[in-house]
């Protein structure tokens, strides 16, 4: 099948000006990217085996290469993305087993569970979730190709693909032929050698199995995503994604079989986010602090959150603490980073938000209107022509963030260098608010006013391409007890109106002292004629 395009029409300016460079993890280098098919972008991330409740890891994929379609479409190309539902496997079988029902039932309540879970969390830019299950005709179409190849090998009903084949096995997760073994187990006595893996697999008693050449059975997992990656997207296609963890052997594999298929690379950029550990120490963000060689790969794989690990809950996550500020966490690490998941992190997470909220508080305070009701520019072209429209010598500095936040995507989506930037912009947002003394009483022709809503203007155009603040958030944030969420406001309230007090008495020592001990705490008062307020600074 060809590739799928979108309809063709004139690149947009920012292609040239963006210079986004990936992290291809087959070269080991960044690389200008530069899509086979431009403007048409093909993307496939690797989705879940839907035997049991998602956890907080399932999420960082999603997130990361939902907004990655973002920027992209951001910069004006067409981008397809597709993400799999895995929902035939050897974990499903079990899980069937043991619940004493269908497998097919597991699979769609766990796939509904998932996909509740990708709407609060703001996914909602896949184009296609293909299911294993609903694609077996070119599974099986697949896997005879390769055996008529002769890259694939049929041994008492099962089949495999013998790597000793394939001259490159190997070069995506940098593996010696050695660390290429498999497991052993019932299959091991029938294949040629130990690294071989099953494309298909003879049906058990008991077993879901579907007829093919090789008699009633099911295919591997690896042959599933090669199958519908290239039913959708082609035989090349730009990018594919997934956790570090599944470089081996499931991508690998994927590499193999589809480029000895095709006589072609399944894929131009290979991307692996890294993988999220609960720890008790370190901060998120920072400079990356990705594992290269196998050895660090599979400890890290092994240290990963996952259901095992007690992961799951997502939904009573969400509840707690709310989709946009699990979002939020998660796009403050480099995507190729480890992300330290604790209460500490989801904390500092929470903090950044509501220091966030306040800000548009007080712009729809200020202006009266809702930075919920702004529009977020879809493209770059639509922005830019709003920013010339709209442009003074007091909207340079903002402008000057707006240039480093797109610098910072284009640098392999570098979406925590870009969030430093939003809250440089916060600041500087505060500050103009502060220096010219806006409130409520400002008039349409301030100038002062003019600017702010020009650069409120920008900061929804760079969220957006986030997928943040793109809708109100609920009152209580990170508490079961809103009554909690609300406490640290009361008392801030409180040290406000001593302060004031203080000041009203002439007591300037006591206000500066208030001022000073907070500041040391990472909280700034803000003053203005309308009152004082505060926000967080670190």
């Amino acid at each position: 099948m060809s590739t799928v395009t979108s309809p063709r029409t004139k690149p947009s300016p920012v292609q040239a000006m963006s210079d986004i460079r990936i992290y291809n993890t087959l070269s080991k280098t960044k690389e200008p990217f530069v899509p086979l098919r431009p403007p048409a972008v093909g993307i496939y991330l690797c989705g879940p085996t839907v035997y049991a409740e998602a956890h907080i890891g399932h999420m960082v994929g999603p997130v990361i290469f939902d907004t990655i379609k973002r920027y992209l479409t951001y910069c004006g190309y067409h981008v397809t993305w597709v993400v799999n539902i895995t929902d035939v496997d050897d974990k499903l079988i079990a899980k069937s087993h043991q619940r004493g029902v269908p497998m097919s039932q597991i699979a769609v309540e766990m796939t509904a569970d998932y996909l509740a879970n990708l709407k609060e969390l703001g996914v909602n830019q896949i184009d296609y979730m293909p299911r294993a299950t609903d694609h077996m005709s070119q599974i099986i179409s697949f896997i005879e190709s390769l055996e008529k190849r002769g890259y694939a090998y049929a041994s008492q009903g099962d089949v495999f693909f013998e790597v000793a084949k394939d001259p490159s096995y190997g070069e995506l997760s940098n593996r010696t032929t050695d660390q290429q073994q498999g497991e052993g187990g019932e299959a091991a006595a029938r294949k040629r050698s130990p690294s071989d893996f099953a494309l298909w697999k003879s049906a058990k008693p008991g077993e879901p199995a579907w007829d093919s050449p090789w008699g009633r059975g099911r295919p591997g997992w690896h042959i599933e995503c090669s199958a519908m990656s290239h039913h959708l997207l082609g035989e090349t296609f730009d990018i594919h994604g997934g956790g570090l963890d599944l470089m081996f052997p499931h991508h690998e594999n994927e590499r193999a079989q589809s480029s000895c298929c095709h006589n072609a690379p399944m894929v131009k950029y290979w991307m692996h986010n890294g993988l999220m550990r609960a720890g008790s120490k370190g901060k998120v963000g920072g400079k990356g602090d990705r594992e290269s060689s196998a050895e660090s790969v599979a400890e890290l794989a092994e240290s990963k959150i996952s259901r095992s690990k007690g992961g799951g809950g997502l939904a009573e996550l969400i509840r707690k603490q709310t989709g946009e500020r699990l979002r939020f966490f998660l796009l403050r690490t480099h995507y190729r980073s480890t992300i330290i998941f604790n209460d500490e992190t989801l904390s500092e997470a929470g903090t950044s938000l509501e220091a966030f909220y306040r800000l548009l508080a007080r712009f729809q305070e200020i202006t009266g209107q809702s930075f919920y009701d702004l529009p977020v520019p879809q493209t770059a072209d639509a922005a830019l022509q709003r920013i010339q429209d709209a442009n003074s010598e007091t909207l340079k500095p903002f402008l000057a963030e707006r240039e480093r936040f797109l610098a910072s995507m284009s640098d392999d989506f570098n979406t925590g260098a870009a969030i430093s930037v939003l809250f440089d912009m916060l600041r500087g947002l505060n500050r103009h608010i502060d220096q010219h003394a806006l409130g409520k009483e400002a008039g349409p022709s301030d100038p002062g006013l003019t600017t702010l809503i020009d650069a409120v203007a920008i900061l929804r155009e760079l969220t957006g391409i986030l997928g943040l603040f793109l809708k109100a958030p609920p009152q209580a944030i990170g508490s079961d007890d809103a009554g909690e969420s609300a406490l640290p406001h009361a008392l801030m309230e409180i040290l406000m109106d001593l302060r004031k007090t203080a000041r009203a008495n002439k007591d300037f020592a006591t206000s500066d002292a208030i001022r000073d001990r907070l500041s040391s705490l990472g909280i700034a008062l803000l003053d203005k004629k309308d009152g004082t307020t505060w926000e967080r600074t670190k």
